[in-house]
């Protein structure tokens, strides 16, 4: 019976989902603790939902989170998504936070990225009044456990493709230690041998832990109309929110 209200509710964010949805998105600018400006996208549907920060993978930018935002929005959640200072472009959205900390000289890189995280995080949660979930995507998704452990801002967190992507910077399943707020993980089939351990090393008791038995994609390309079980993915993290939600 569960399964099949969460299907109704897929079927309606496929079917109302279009690109105009993309227009819907407010954008806003905040700083990092540097005084770098952050510029985010802001999809506010209602004051009183919780608030998702979305958190871009390598190379991309806030207009990852273009088509899932307003498919989010859908399941009654408020969502921003974020530039980052590593990064570039995506959905020929350029990434405005990392042109700003280039030009200015400042470092790009993964670990670098973490004080925009936490900034984002602080603004969302002065917004919602309120602690936020996040969301990461690849190297985000390791950084958002990492935050999630330490913040008290931060409600609980979903992570796409997960990994130790940051060599002697950061052991991310170390970190995963410590999280016990309400976790999603999700990868694709081929990452999972790589995911396992940082999904497990997670101590929270509401886990969902989800890779496909074949395809899959990485990051939050999971969630893409393109990916060979995008439909489940979808179903297992509507399952982790609706729970979440229930605690707000």
């Amino acid at each position: 019976m569960f399964r099949f209200l969460i299907i109704t509710i897929l079927c309606s964010l496929f079917i109302g989902a279009t690109e105009s949805d993309a227009q819907t998105a407010r954008r806003v600018k905040f700083p990092s603790k540097d005084g770098v400006t952050i510029t985010a996208d802001m999809y506010e549907v209602n004051p009183d939902y919780p608030w998702v920060v979305l958190f871009h993978m390598a190379e991309s930018s806030r207009g990852e989170y273009q088509r899932i935002a307003p498919k989010l929005n859908k399941l009654e959640v408020n969502c921003i998504a974020v530039d980052l200072r590593s990064g570039k472009e995506n959905n020929f959205i350029v990434n405005e936070t990392y042109v700003l900390a280039k030009n200015t000289g400042l470092g790009t890189s993964y670990m670098d990225a973490e004080a925009d995280m936490r900034a984002a995080i602080e603004k969302a949660y002065l917004i919602a009044r309120k602690p936020v979930i996040i969301m990461g995507s690849s190297y985000t998704a390791s950084l958002a456990i990492k935050l999630g452990s330490e913040m008290p801002q931060v409600k609980a967190v979903i992570a796409f493709s997960p990994g130790e992507y940051f060599g002697k910077e950061l052991d991310v399943a170390k970190a995963a230690k410590s999280l016990t707020k309400p976790t999603f993980i999700a990868c694709g089939a081929d990452e999972k041998k790589y995911t396992d351990a940082i999904a497990n090393a997670v101590t929270s008791r509401k886990k969902i832990y989800f890779a496909p038995p074949k395809g899959g994609a990485h990051g939050s390309k999971c969630l893409g109309k393109d990916t060979d079980g995008e439909t489940e993915y979808w179903i297992q993290m509507i399952n982790f929110l609706q729970t979440v939600k229930k605690e707000y």
